[in-house]
């Protein structure tokens, strides 16, 4: 029959093999998330040199036909036989975007991190026309914070990163209990935790 200590060590150990495996896992995601919340909150002083890339061409005959097989009106992605004519000559990804139709044009927003892109192909002369947006390495890391414009894999990493975070914190929590008895400190530290954002947030928060 295990007695008192022998299961303080047992929850001891586990609680810091999960502490330290969950510490690991989100290590880089912390640090990148803490530097990114400080440039998302200083965000307006913080200059951004918008670049802006122009490219125009002109669909081939050919691709201009398939082209015109598309619906007349609503959203649809283009044609995949044009996607690796637009990736090569004026730099655009297409794949799996939907593009926004009309009889006069078809135009793919391409929304991304760290800037904007769009796409317009005039469905009468095939004239091709894109332009792409960097605001730089600040607003790209923003983006990447936010999840804005990130696609569905990131999002992924976001929730993996949270319940990584979620584990470190909680086993951090029970860690802090056990140990609370020779450290006196402890919970007046905790509640010091908590009550500061509380008492920001009452004075000072318009809500």
């Amino acid at each position: 029959m295990s007695t008192a200590p022998h299961r303080r060590s047992f929850w001891l150990k586990q609680l810091h093999q999960w502490h330290w495996i969950s510490a690991a896992l989100s290590l880089i995601g912390m640090l990148l998330f803490a530097i990114t919340g400080i440039t998302l909150n200083h965000a307006g002083q913080i200059e951004a040199k918008p670049v802006v890339v122009s490219r125009k061409a002109t669909l081939p005959a050919p691709l201009l036909a398939d082209l015109a097989k598309g619906p007349a009106e609503g959203k649809r992605p283009l044609p995949v036989t044009l996607e690796p004519w637009l990736d090569k000559t004026v730099g655009a990804d297409v794949a799996g975007r939907q593009g926004e139709w009309t009889p006069q044009e078809v135009y793919v927003a391409l929304t991304r991190p760290g800037g904007d892109a769009w796409l317009s192909i005039d469905r009468q002369t095939g004239a091709v026309e894109h332009e792409k947006t960097t605001r730089g390495a600040v607003s790209l890391l923003n983006d990447l914070h936010k999840g804005r414009n990130t696609g569905p894999a990131w999002a992924w990493f976001i929730d993996a990163f949270a319940a990584a975070c979620v584990i470190f914190t909680l086993t951090g929590l029970v860690l802090l209990w056990f140990h609370a008895r020779t450290r006196p400190l402890t919970w007046p530290l905790v509640a010091a935790g908590l009550a500061a954002p509380v008492i920001l947030i009452l004075l000072f928060v318009h809500l």
